[in-house]
């Protein structure tokens, strides 16, 4: 029994990858109407005569997110039975699925009548909230046999601060990504990481401001993380837990930064692209993680 709710686990954690980055795909090929004003249908129909590469991308992405909601609601509902003692299990179930059925919502109002950028944007944000429940629902389903055991790690106030400050902010870095691919502000900045130009300046429209926010907020998050990584270093060295944890949210943001910087240089390559919405994926579900074990650190220290 465990060990199918195990395999479960795991296979609705990546299929929730897929689910986000397929959505990264819709956007970012301009995709997001391949089907039309119609939903759940594709054009009014099941299977559509008239063929595009964007109704595939569309299409494909509906019928992924489609298979994962209903792996996420089985997930959600056997996890409760088969490890409801656990404290966090029935909170993180009705996230998981909660959010997946909110984006999906908010997709399917986005075909039906159109939404501003604006509001797009927070639909990557929804997603990754159900992704980051899902991947601590497997951590807790893995944790029966003491793998992913840290209940007696303590995190003292100082560092508690950094893992909240840092994963609340991460979500703004995350929307403003998100709200440049939406706004299609992706190449309004030929420069990097400057928005030069033809002469250094302010930015001077609304695209601009939107690109080099996102590009300050994600130098601020990459100084922030070096600056934990090397406090842990220094303060933290044998709780093994957060040292190997912080390096590697070093790692996956200095990725971030990297795809952030080649996507201007390749020109929007696609691959390098969804490489840049994985590591940012990746990173939230690292920090969701610091976050419960904060939430534990606390409970067992008063």
């Amino acid at each position: 029994m465990r060990r199918s709710l195990k395999w479960l686990a795991v296979a609705t954690t990546i299929g929730m990858i897929l689910v986000l980055l397929g959505g990264a795909l819709v956007t970012k090929t301009g995709s997001g109407m391949g089907c039309g004003r119609s939903w759940p249908l594709c054009n009014g129909k099941f299977l559509p005569l008239e063929i595009s590469p964007e109704l595939i991308i569309e299409l494909a992405h509906r019928l992924v997110s489609g298979v994962v909601g209903v792996l996420v609601l089985i997930l959600s509902i056997w996890s409760w039975k088969a490890i409801g003692h656990i404290r966090e299990t029935k909170f993180l179930s009705f996230l998981s699925f909660f959010f997946l059925l909110l984006q999906g919502l908010i997709g399917a109002a986005a075909v039906k009548w159109g939404q501003s950028g604006f509001v797009l944007a927070l639909h990557f944000g929804i997603s990754l909230i159900s992704f980051a429940a899902v991947f601590l629902l497997t951590l807790l389903i893995f944790e029966i046999d003491k793998k992913f055991d840290a209940d007696k790690l303590y995190i003292d106030k100082r560092m508690g601060f950094h893992i909240i400050g840092v994963s609340i902010y991460s979500y703004l870095v995350i929307y403003t990504g998100a709200l440049v691919r939406h706004t299609k502000a992706s190449l309004i900045c030929r420069d990097w990481p400057l928005c030069l130009n033809d002469a250094p300046s302010l930015p001077a429209n609304m695209y601009e401001w939107v690109q080099m926010g996102h590009r300050a907020a994600a130098g601020l998050i990459f100084i922030w993380i070096a600056y934990i990584l090397v406090l842990t270093i220094r303060q933290y060295k044998e709780q093994k837990v957060l040292y190997w944890g912080w390096i590697i949210s070093f790692i996956l943001v200095s990725l971030q930064v990297i795809a952030g910087a080649f996507i201007i240089f390749s020109r929007l390559n696609l691959y390098i692209a969804l490489l840049h919405a994985f590591f940012i994926t990746c990173l939230f579900g690292v920090l969701s993680y610091f976050l419960l074990l904060y939430s534990r650190s606390k409970r067992n220290h008063y």
